[in-house]
């Protein structure tokens, strides 16, 4: 059948949800116009791009269909919605039938619909184990990913008991947002070479935005799917969680996406926030001055004793809601635990339990 993209609207402007936006005029973006919810814009004859929308300040994610001999092989599948669901169904009438899916790793707007095309395809999914095992950890409630445990975390960490009944009693919990996980999965490691459409895609795992996040790269096709590791406009959440509570996400990111800047600077990264760029020398630079430059500032508000949630106003200049709150508190501590577990700031206990950071005088 021919692959002709169908006509595309511009969605709502990107929202950013982690951090202030960072600089990019050193990007460029060859595909300015992204397409509507149920179309699709032609990266290459056999790569689809599609957009779902998501009900937070952050609006929507991008997904991927690969077109292969025997059928399409989806990456990522958006948030577990009605919207989404029905979006789907529309793109399944022209893309069908489906091989597999590729999920990059457990967060519901990437895995929300595993489960249902999982279950209504009988199709197999590809995942690193982390990402599974903390995808069904989550949706359970087991082995510490539960409200109870996150509780005392965000608590130790200063937040009031208003806004801790707020963050931990949120309608938008795993749960809620995600189908049925299934049960068995394939695979995929660190270096795996995989065929996925007419292609070759390389397994690319980075650290610190989750547990195994897999990105792949196609030498072939100069293409990154990025998923969350590298967005053009701004940082991706790097939080630590109450199962890992002295845990260093922030180090880890940082030397996982140093590993993209090696790729040749021509690859087009398909990104799962934002648009479809090139300048990837470029994105991974700025996101280490960015992250650098904020420690920097949390090392100066730092001069007196302050908890992890009197310092999210500092890395996030605006107000809140309440699904912000809860990843601004977990990026506040990581930050903070960078900080720690270098020596650049003392970590203390107050009379009320709360931890409080501290840098030491000159």
């Amino acid at each position: 059948m021919p692959f002709i993209p169908k006509p595309v609207t511009m969605p709502p402007p990107l929202s950013a949800l982690t951090t202030r936006s960072l600089r990019h005029d050193e990007l460029s973006f060859p595909y300015p116009d992204a397409p509507a919810p149920a179309e699709w814009v032609a990266l290459a004859e056999d790569v689809r791009w599609i957009r779902m929308p998501l009900p937070f300040a952050l609006n929507h994610i991008n997904l991927w269909l690969l077109r292969g001999d025997a059928g399409w092989t989806v990456v990522d599948t958006g948030i577990n919605t009605d919207k989404t669901r029905k979006a789907w169904q529309v793109l399944l009438e022209t893309h069908a039938p489906i091989e597999q899916i590729v999920i990059t790793h457990y967060h519901p707007d990437h895995f929300g619909q595993a489960g249902w095309f999982v279950g209504t395809r009988d199709v197999p999914m590809l995942m690193t184990e982390a990402e599974y095992l903390t995808a069904h950890a989550l949706f359970e409630s087991t082995s510490g990913y539960d409200s109870d445990n996150l509780r005392p975390l965000y608590g130790a960490h200063g937040l009031d008991e208003e806004r801790l009944d707020a963050v931990t009693t949120r309608p938008t919990s795993y749960r809620n947002v995600i189908s049925p996980p299934p049960r068995t999965f394939r695979r995929i490691m660190h270096g795996d070479r995989l065929r996925l459409g007419l292609h070759e895609w390389e397994v690319i795992v980075g650290h610190g935005h989750a547990p195994e996040h897999a990105s792949l790269y196609s030498r072939e096709l100069g293409m990154l799917i990025s998923g969350d590791m590298l967005l053009p406009k701004i940082s991706t959440n790097v939080s630590v969680w109450s199962t890992q509570p002295d845990g260093d996400p922030v180090a880890q990111f940082l030397s996982s996406i140093r590993a993209y800047a090696g790729l040749p600077d021509d690859t087009l990264v398909l990104p799962s926030h934002g648009l479809p760029f090139r300048g990837i020398k470029a994105r991974v630079r700025a996101l280490e001055d960015h992250h650098a430059e904020r420690l920097e500032e949390l090392v100066a508000a730092c001069s007196e004793p302050r908890t992890a949630a009197e310092i999210v106003p500092v890395l996030f200049r605006r107000e809140l809601d309440v699904h912000q709150l809860f990843f601004a508190m977990g990026e506040a501590i990581a930050h903070l635990n960078y900080l720690f577990h270098r020596g650049r700031v003392r970590r203390t206990v107050g009379s009320d339990g709360a931890y409080r950071f501290h840098a030491p005088r000159p």
